[in-house]
């Protein structure tokens, strides 16, 4: 059979009876749209999440203070609340003892009513050193940030993000550096405005306040106590060693000799990526399967069709088979047409799918990405159907008897 033939052929068989093949293609279309949606969905997220912890810092890793003793066990000591971690671990780790560290910042973080001529809201007050500017990558949009001095004066003096600034001073309000500020009633005074940063982990980086860490002991915690320490290794490739001397150093100076038995927790950026992208993928995963159920109900659909355009066609097929037609070109036939229907429902799924992704971006504020795999992957699902699905109904049309095919009715 000749190529242009077989297309003709192909073509009359399926737009014959148009409503039909609507129908059959719309579980091909709904199955490939999902699943292109959601695969675009969940790389948007895991792109998301991974920007998200790249821009709280470079060759990051936390301390928190209390520990998880075990998957599935409860978190001891309430971990992050927890009072295990003190400003002389900060100092320990920072004056030397361990190799590759580019900076160290301890936080003591809690929330507190901030007023201003008025004005107030409730935001997280976080006292740091001014090393936390390196290590978390703060940029200035106005001002300074904290000083050497400021931590070593007990300085009342406060950096603000532009969240707050917003609630504070009004919208994109500027030349507030210099205004004086109530924290939990004590007077603050504006030095700085930083850069926005955005949402991370579910808290706004912009919704907060810098202070001395000394000024935050002093005026609100009232001990040596602080809520985490963040360290800066100085590369990628450092993080593990640096991470694992540090374990080794606070077990030392906590006098525990059981690492399982840590009154801390600690973890580094890319345990924190590796995490993040291991949950986001499985989801991903889980959602595709879910929509690729869709796929499997498509593909009866069409075996089912195709079975039934056999039936109909069975004096056309003993028609051909009497004149010379071979059980391949018969076979080659309704495959071509089971395959038309699946690329055909599979192109319009891919443009369905990056429809709704397009739309999910948009309105629903949640970023999506539709990679080229994806859609290379849904043809490639689409001609597997076919040719899966339409394989039984083509060789069943092939095996027809001539003489029998001519005398049905």
């Amino acid at each position: 059979m000749l190529l242009n033939d077989l297309i003709s052929e192909t073509y009359g068989a399926i737009t014959v009876n148009k409503a039909r093949s609507i129908l059959t293609m719309l579980g091909i279309v709904i199955g490939i749209g999902s699943v292109i949606a959601m695969v675009a969905i969940g790389e948007g997220a895991q792109s998301s999440i991974q920007s998200s912890i790249q821009s709280i810092g470079s060759n990051l890793i936390q301390i928190t203070p209390g520990s998880q003793r075990g998957p599935g066990t409860q978190v001891s000591s309430g971990r992050g609340s927890a009072q295990s971690l003190t400003l002389d671990d900060a100092d320990a780790i920072s004056n030397g003892q361990i190799a590759d560290v580019t900076a160290v910042a301890p936080q003591v973080t809690k929330r507190y009513q901030v007023t201003y001529k008025g004005q107030n809201t409730n935001t997280q007050i976080v006292g740091t050193s001014a090393a936390f500017s390196t290590v978390r990558s703060l940029e200035m949009s106005e001002g300074e940030f904290l000083t050497d001095q400021d931590i070593k004066n007990n300085s009342k003096v406060a950096v603000i993000g532009p969240t707050t600034r917003d609630d504070l001073f009004g919208t994109d309000a500027t030349g507030v550096v210099g205004s004086v500020i109530k924290i939990n009633k004590v007077q603050f005074k504006v030095v700085g405005v930083t850069v926005s940063k955005g949402s991370s982990f579910g808290g706004n980086q912009d919704d907060i306040i810098y202070v001395p860490i000394s000024t935050a002991i002093r005026n609100f915690s009232g001990n040596d106590y602080v809520s985490n320490i963040s360290v800066q290794a100085s590369s990628g490739e450092t993080l593990t060693t640096v991470q694992n001397d540090i374990t080794n150093l606070l077990l030392d100076r906590h006098k525990i000799s059981d690492a399982t038995q840590a009154d801390f927790s600690i973890m580094n950026q890319a345990e924190i990526v590796a995490t993040a992208t291991s949950v986001t993928g499985t989801f991903t995963l889980l959602l595709s399967a879910i929509a690729g159920i869709s796929l499997l109900v498509g593909g009866i659909g069409i075996m089912n069709m195709m079975l039934t355009t056999v039936t109909e066609r069975t004096r056309e097929i003993g028609l051909r088979k009497s004149i010379g037609a071979k059980k391949s070109d018969i076979s080659i036939q309704f495959l071509a047409e089971s395959i038309a229907l699946t690329l055909v429902g599979g192109i319009t799924g891919v443009i369905l799918g990056w429809l709704i992704a397009t739309i999910v971006s948009q309105f629903a504020g949640i970023a999506t990405s539709v990679s080229l795999n994806s859609v290379l992957l849904a043809f490639g699902v689409s001609a597997a159907i076919g040719v899966i699905f339409g394989y039984y109904p083509a060789k069943r049309a092939a095996s027809l008897n001539p003489i029998e095919a001519l005398r049905y009715e």
